[in-house]
């Protein structure tokens, strides 16, 4: 990879670069494809951890039992796009992109998430609140790149949610909330995670919001008053899927589906999560 220069690209599921090269956005010099590299596209819980392959596809992930035992990692995976971006897409790819209107990036910033790159130095293991440093960038270094994706499975009482709402499926998401939470005694929460997507030049944790959770029992107050702090978070601008002060309000919305969501399956409920379309 370092012999073709800066300008080769590497390529597994193409769903973010080939769009841009259509449009004379990326002219690579050469590509890269990395589909034949064995051992890393599995999708394995051991130790306690999920451990994701970077070219695991998101459609694998939807249907695997391993990451089904994290449900906020499964609403993500479900969620994303259509069923040819889901079977072609990767989370290695997703995540080295770092888009700011992706999917895996707001999710998975609300669990405990490692990336383990490689490289022509070698191995390297970064915490994904380090990964990710501005809108498409990383500390992904020339000829180096994202081999597996490691994320701490969520202690008992735990339960996680992904909302987002679109317009239709293939497109990026309006606004999106992730909302992962700890029940304590009491149907209090002992810990929170919420995350917004899609609302600023990278995956805003809001964390005025998690601290209107923690220590408090789950009710309409204590929701409403974690819903506005979200609302404050947000740093959106005004585009065609809506004005800035619509997608703040939609913020506000999901949040209070999120946690919902997220609360009831702690409770160890089976509930259906999902995203919210404007047109079916």
């Amino acid at each position: 990879m370092t012999d073709l220069g800066e300008e080769a690209r590497l390529i597994a599921g193409g769903q973010s670069l080939i769009p841009l090269m259509k449009m004379r956005l990326a002219r690579p010099v050469a590509l890269v494809d990395i589909n034949h590299i064995p051992g890393i596209s599995g999708i394995e819980g051991r130790g306690g951890e999920l451990r994701l392959g970077a070219l695991a596809r998101h459609a694998e992930i939807e249907a695997s039992a391993a990451a089904a035992a994290i449900p906020i990692v499964h609403d993500c995976a479900a969620g994303i796009a259509d069923v040819q971006v889901r079977n072609m897409g990767t989370i290695g790819g997703s995540v080295a992109e770092a888009d700011p209107s992706g999917d895996w990036g707001a999710t998975l910033l609300t669990l405990e998430t490692r990336v383990v790159c490689v490289g022509p130095n070698g191995e390297r293991t970064v915490a994904l609140e380090e990964f990710v440093k501005d809108a498409y960038t990383t500390v992904l270094g020339q000829g180096e790149l994202v081999r597996e994706i490691i994320v701490k499975i969520p202690p008992a009482g735990s339960g996680g949610a992904c909302v987002a709402f679109k317009r239709s499926a293939p497109v990026y998401a309006t606004a999106s909330v992730a909302a992962q939470l700890t029940l304590g005694d009491k149907d209090t929460v002992a810990d929170a995670r919420i995350v917004l997507g899609c609302v600023g030049l990278v995956a805003i944790r809001a964390q005025e919001a998690e601290a209107e959770l923690r220590g408090k029992r789950l009710d309409e107050k204590t929701l409403k008053r974690a819903a506005e702090a979200a609302r404050a978070a947000a740093d959106p601008q005004s585009d065609m899927r809506g004005s800035a002060e619509y997608k703040r309000t939609l913020v506000a919305a999901l949040v209070k589906r999120a946690v919902g969501i997220a609360a009831r399956r702690a409770r160890g409920e089976k509930v259906e999560g999902g995203h919210e379309y404007a047109a079916r």
